[in-house]
């Protein structure tokens, strides 16, 4: 099944069966209007693929598929691995029922998923409409700059495994996290050793950005992406029941994950010594120098100028030992002045 877009910017989403698609029709729609052509594939497709003469077919490519043992023609965690060094953008969607293909994956990029049929558990922060296992819970902890989040978000349902960060993984995201009262672990089992995480150390979506910088996206709960949870309304013990934030919260992530957003560029870099013209020889100690450079964001795919007011600049010699913040101006030009080799660090 293709659907058309209007540019070439091609999100490959391999799904289980055609129940997935149906259940997510309007987190489709909403990748649709983002300008993205659509290419929908099984996961155990035996035609799958997603390079060919050694290019990636896809810019995008999105896993609704969190139970697969296998990936159809041969297909394995290193091809996926291997997009992303190309430079691909990676959304995945996991569950409780997650198999070794998404959890090798998700390692991959620093991402640990607790065992299959452990679950997120939160006995203070449940839905009213939870079933007596605690694990559809009410997710507010979200710890990533609003770029990625969207401004002001609103609580979101979840229901899914838990995940941690590899703490060696400085590239790793805390997108958003559960409460300081959650767990992971099995809920129809007792507690007989330690979980995977607890609090706020179990993240539910987590994002890494590679040094290339593609994006990969890890949803600890394909069913926070489905339209029942998009529609739900949201009421932890009785309270005032509002809707849930899920549909805006994972239209903003996507958007960050597709480089919609959050995607800069720079121009324009200039330095000189203060009053004189823009040169690229050495400085001396005490010299007063002037640093410029243009940066622009993409929105709505459009560049503009870039708002922001802690850019800064660093001089390095072993350590940086001298740090300034750039003033910007509404043109997207970022300015300072200062001693080239101060003898302190701010």
């Amino acid at each position: 099944d293709l659907s058309s877009g209007i540019n070439a910017e091609w999100p490959l989403r391999p799904g289980e069966n055609a129940v997935t698609k149906d259940k997510h029709s309007v987190l489709l729609g909403d990748i649709g209007a983002k300008g993205q052509d659509i290419v929908y594939k099984y996961a155990t497709d035996s035609s799958l693929n997603i390079k060919k003469y050694g290019e990636s077919l896809y810019d995008n490519i999105v896993l609704l598929c969190p139970s697969v043992n296998a990936f159809g023609n041969g297909i394995s965690t290193a091809d996926f691995t291997e997009f992303v060094d190309n430079g691909g953008n990676l959304v995945i969607a996991a569950s409780k029922d997650v198999g070794d293909p998404i959890r090798e994956l998700a390692a991959e990029v620093g991402i640990e998923l607790d065992d299959e049929g452990t679950s997120v558990i939160d006995h203070m922060n449940y839905d009213s409409a939870d079933e007596g296992y605690h694990n559809l819970i009410v997710g507010k902890g979200f710890a990533a700059p609003s770029i990625i989040t969207g401004p002001n978000p609103k609580p979101v349902l979840f229901r899914g495994v838990g995940m941690a960060a590899d703490p060696d993984n400085s590239l790793v995201i805390d997108i958003l996290h559960a409460s300081s009262t959650a767990y992971s672990h099995a809920p129809d089992k007792d507690i007989l050793e330690y979980p995977l995480a607890i609090g706020n150390n179990v993240l539910l979506v987590s994002g890494m950005q590679a040094r290339n910088n593609a994006r990969v996206v890890v949803f600890g709960s394909i069913e926070m992406l489905s339209d029942e949870f998009y529609g739900r309304k949201i009421s932890i013990h009785g309270s005032e029941t509002v809707a849930s934030g899920n549909r805006d919260f994972v239209s903003n992530v996507l958007s960050w994950s597709f480089r919609l957003s959050g995607n800069l560029r720079y121009s324009g870099v200039k330095h000189n010594k203060v009053g004189e013209a823009p040169q690229d020889e050495a400085y001396r100690i005490t010299d007063d120098v002037e640093y410029s450079i243009t940066i622009e964001e993409a929105l709505n795919g459009k560049w503009v100028p870039f708002k922001a007011n802690d850019v800064q600049l660093e001089f390095v010699r072993i350590d940086p030992f001298v740090r300034a913040t750039l003033k910007p101006d509404t043109s997207g030009n970022f300015r300072v002045s200062l001693c080239c080799y101060a003898n302190k660090f701010t």
